[in-house]
């Protein structure tokens, strides 16, 4: 199925040294001039399976030893530039969210002249990493999948865990099991992307459609969040997977673990100025990478209001880029949860509990509403505080935590705002939770707070911490309260109904249908799984392009159509210019 695609992806220019055995090869020595392989395919995908670290077990033993190792440790990272360590000078360091006067690593920052020896090293890369055949190219990241899988899942994890405030149980679905997914898959979906298309086509009598997925023309820009380790991995590699070069801007307060999935992939056989690691300030990137006129495409999680300054900079210098510049964003959530009077009690509990404070809130999936039906409302609220009472708070080293600290001294500043905001607001009262403590690391209790306000501020903005705000409303007005979620946050990322009515399932889900681009039935807002429920929302959370499903291939790709005659064109006169 791959064969037109790979003859249109085969050029490469001829190799004129000759290669001793003293001697290593040069990159394009690598490049065949055709595929030997024809229809090519990779090994089946399936999602990796987790590990759940009990105790006695040998995971255990080895995650510990990892935590330990990373523990005593605090690497001096440099910037990557064609493969070529950088070390500016112009130092910042990375510290633990539960140990804040501990550094994990020390990095150095991109200055402009290593932004711009970036930006020329991925467009001098280009040519040859578009002519490296498919498989080839696809090999690397189905490779990383499994380097990371059998070999370096610990080493990622613990700096998952010690760097970014993450529980054993929440780096594993992180680090691990999402990042193998992302690779594993991606290759997969790219090449189904590349083949189906061409069965698809039809074709007259003596000609020959097909259509080339080109990369696009110029680099790739990714710029990635603290709170997932996989989307750092991910971001960079989706427009790798395409035959694309780019840049990789990792957040301040995850660059440990984004190096080290830079190396895993480096050790996979990325090949160098592919991606460029740029650990910098985010002005700078404005300056010297979002307005470079060879700027193909942005690939974004973060902040709503980063992201609209990143679209407004590319509007406001449309007219000097070569291509418009894609822009694929993924931003907030102000996620919900909608209790039906049907609903099974212990069910909201646990997923609540969970979608709610799992890694402090800090998912862009995070439940932070929830609207409840009046006559269930005693009965949850017993059971909602109960439990959230029990939650260990705590060190990621110690495996029986469920919740550790939120990422860095601004985050807890906000979060606390909120937490103080609530405590001021007449119509609002804390039910659980409240304190705030950063002596030695960055704490916030989880919290519940009830509102009788559906404009409360803590009802409408994101936190994005262990904080979840509650509506009671009359079980009559089901209907009513499902418009008020709908209109009561700019967001539109998840959120869930909780009912066994399937009446009621089938009306939330239509009412709330623009309101979460993923949506879940008796079942908690967060938690998508790559390959099964493609991630990605609407209005102010993004631009719904599904990060895990093949979709989101297509934005980092130009299709060329390509027609060929095979038959001799002996007129220029159509039958209907004949005389009679």
């Amino acid at each position: 199925i791959l064969q037109i695609v790979t003859m249109l992806h085969r050029v490469c220019p001829s190799v004129r040294t000759v290669v001793n055995s003293t001697t290593c090869p040069t990159r394009s020595s690598h490049c065949r001039h055709f595929s030997q392989f024809g229809a090519v395919k990779l090994p089946p995908a399936k999602n990796e399976p987790m590990f759940n670290y009990a105790p006695g077990s040998k995971e255990r033993d080895l995650l510990k030893a990892a935590l330990a190792k990373t523990n005593a440790s605090c690497p001096d990272i440099p910037c990557i530039i064609n493969g070529k360590e950088i070390r500016t000078g112009e130092t910042r360091q990375q510290f633990m969210p539960h140990n804040k006067s501990q550094a994990i690593c020390t990095y150095h920052q991109a200055t402009p002249q290593v932004l711009q020896e970036a930006i020329q090293g991925a467009m001098q890369s280009k040519k040859e990493f578009e002519a490296l055949p498919v498989e080839d190219r696809l090999a690397i990241f189905t490779k990383a999948s499994w380097l990371l899988s059998k070999v370096h899942r610990y080493e990622l994890n613990a700096a998952t865990m010690l760097g970014q405030g993450k529980t054993v149980w929440q780096a594993e679905i992180d680090a691990a099991a999402e990042l193998i997914d992302f690779w594993r898959f991606g290759a997969k979906f790219v090449e189904e992307m590349y083949s189906t298309p061409q069965n698809a086509l039809l074709h007259d009598d003596g000609i020959w459609n097909r259509v080339e997925f080109r990369p696009l023309e110029g680099f790739c820009l990714a710029i990635s969040p603290f709170n997932f380790t996989a989307i750092g991995g991910n971001l960079c590699a989706t427009p790798a997977l395409l035959g694309n070069v780019g840049l990789w801007k990792p957040s301040s307060t995850s660059v440990l673990a984004n190096y080290v999935t830079y190396k895993i992939l480096e050790e996979a056989g990325l090949p160098p100025g592919v991606i460029n690691f740029i650990p910098s300030p985010g002005k700078l990137v404005s300056e010297h990478a979002l307005k470079h006129p060879d700027l193909a495409a942005v690939n974004f999680t973060g902040s709503t209001a980063v992201f609209r300054d990143i679209w407004h900079t590319i509007g406001s210098n449309i007219a000097q880029y070569k291509s418009y510049p894609r822009i694929v964003g993924e931003t907030g959530g102000k996620n919900f949860h909608v209790v039906h009077a049907s609903a099974d009690v212990e069910t909201v509990v646990n997923a609540t509990i969970r979608g709610a404070f799992e890694y402090q809130g800090q998912k862009c999936s995070a439940t932070s509403r929830m609207y409840v039906a009046r006559s269930l409302w005693p009965a949850i609220k017993e059971r909602l505080v109960e439990e959230t009472k029990q939650i260990k708070l705590g060190s990621p080293l110690d495996f029986d935590t469920f919740m550790t600290a939120v990422i860095d001294a601004n985050s807890f500043a906000s979060i606390r705002r909120y937490i103080e905001g609530a405590a001021a607001d007449d119509a609002c009262s804390i039910l659980v939770g409240g304190a705030c403590d950063d002596r030695q690391g960055y704490f916030v209790e989880p919290t519940i707070i009830e509102t009788t306000d559906a404009a409360a501020k803590s009802m409408r903005e994101e936190i994005f911490g262990p904080v979840l705000t509650v509506m009671v409303y009359d079980d009559a007005q089901f209907e009513a309260v499902l418009d008020v979620c709908d209109a009561g946050s700019d967001y539109a990322l998840t959120g869930s109904i909780f009912a066994l009515d399937r009446k009621a399932v089938a009306l939330a889900t239509e009412k709330l249908r623009q309101s979460a681009g993923n949506f879940y039935i008796n079942d908690k807002s967060t938690g998508s799984v790559v390959a099964q429920q493609p991630f990605g929302g609407a209005r102010a959370s993004g631009t719904n392009d599904k990060a895990g499903f093949m979709s989101i291939y297509n934005r980092f790709c130009s299709v060329r159509s390509i027609k060929e005659n095979m038959v001799p064109q002996t007129t220029w006169r159509y039958p209907s210019m004949d005389a009679k």
